[in-house]
């Protein structure tokens, strides 16, 4: 023994166990305890508890940044629509005109007014009113489109206007007002030199009447072969 009290290290000899060595003894079985604790305990943090999950990162509350998408579970605010493609417009809030139950000519009117274009389709009960239209009343439509008319009786009988002498294109318009409609057999312009059927004739509302336009050919001078056929 040394004159603190611990065995001598020097020459290693120990008289026996000794208080001291049974202190030593159990604070290192301790020590090793304390060690394997922590251990398991930090494994248990890494790899995770099934039954006690480790609470995620995302509980803790921060501020949202900006962000186009409304928050989750809350409805869009409304905003100002953005034009698309397959989107169309209508020329100053132009829709077809409620013209069902009407006489088919007054329809025909409003639609002209309104610079749509229109189609009589006539059916074979009686009467002269407007049954359906397509596209139905209230669409909005824009300037130029076909409004199909169903007619719940047949065309009416008219009589062919007296077109020769006059310009084609006014000769058109006179067909077009009375109900019928111009065939063209050599052109659009000049006066009308024959037409098909004459004036007075009966025809029905969308019969074509058939135009010749154009000034007479010049008189062959005397003496010129006239070209063979």
């Amino acid at each position: 023994m040394t004159d603190d009290g611990f065995p001598d290290r020097r020459t290693g000899v120990h008289d026996g166990p000794g208080p001291d060595r049974t202190r030593l003894l159990l604070g290192g079985g301790l020590a090793v305890v304390l060690l394997s604790v922590i251990g398991a305990s930090g494994g248990w943090l890494l790899a995770g508890e099934p039954d006690n999950p480790v609470p995620p990162a995302a509980a803790v509350s921060t501020p949202p940044g900006p962000s186009d998408d409304p928050p989750t579970g809350q409805p869009p605010t409304a905003g100002p629509e953005r034009p698309t493609a397959t989107r169309t417009t209508t020329a100053g809030g132009l829709t077809v005109p409620e013209v069902v139950g009407a006489d088919f000519v007054a329809a025909r009117r409003e639609l002209r007014d309104r610079k749509l274009g229109w189609r009589l389709v006539f059916g074979t009960g009686s009467g002269r009113s407007v049954e359906r239209t397509s596209p139905a009343p209230g669409t909005p439509v824009r300037r130029g489109v076909t409004v199909t008319l169903w007619v719940t009786g047949p065309a009416p009988i008219v009589s062919v206007p007296d077109l020769v002498a006059q310009d084609c294109g006014d000769a058109a318009d006179d067909l077009v007002e009375a109900g019928l409609y111009p065939r063209y057999r050599t052109g659009r312009r000049g006066p009308v030199t024959v037409q098909d059927p004459v004036g007075g004739a009966s025809a029905r509302w969308n019969d074509p009447v058939a135009l010749t336009c154009g000034d007479a050919p010049a008189a062959t001078p005397e003496g010129t072969p006239r070209p063979t056929p």
